[in-house]
């Protein structure tokens, strides 16, 4: 038996598109509660799910989201709805507030440890460049143009 490589994908910003619900975090006061509580109602990013169900064919998907542990049982629907797999999704604990890339960036040394990582997706610019930057096969998801409201919450409050 063959092991699989590994295809990293975030789902936010490239499975999943979350400007209907950007306004909750555009100005502060911020309103995570509410921005967290419409995840369910996301619509899916054709380009970013298609490109899943390629890999997903001979790769391992894994889900590497900043998205909090409690939204798991929303996620794992929402991505089962796109007929996409959620055997596979790590989250961002409870009380985890540091920026995506250094959350992700710790995350893929774990996962490396279980296999080859072939591809990272991620939508993340600041992600991508530490991805790179350590070496990682990364992929930037541009098929949604990048908020300044998600880059804040991605990089300087680490809330996604």
């Amino acid at each position: 038996m063959s092991v699989k490589p590994i295809a990293v994908f975030d789902v936010d910003g490239v499975v999943a598109d979350v400007r209907h619900r950007l306004h909750h975090v555009a100005r502060r006061p911020k309103n995570w509660r509410r921005f967290f509580a419409e995840a369910a109602g996301d619509t899916p990013l054709a380009p970013g799910v298609d490109l899943a169900k390629e890999y997903a064919r001979d790769h391992r998907l894994v889900w590497l989201t900043g998205r909090p542990e409690y939204l798991r049982p929303v996620t794992e629907r929402w991505l089962a709805r796109q007929g996409l797999p959620v055997a596979e999704l790590r989250m961002r604990p409870t009380g985890d507030h540091r920026p995506a890339r250094e959350y992700k960036a710790e995350q893929l040394r774990r996962l490396a440890e279980t296999g080859e990582v072939t591809v990272v997706v991620d939508d993340d610019p600041a992600v991508v460049s530490r991805l790179e930057q350590d070496g990682w096969p990364v992929r930037l998801a541009d098929w949604v143009p990048y908020a300044d409201s998600l880059r804040e919450a991605q990089e300087r409050e680490g809330r996604t």
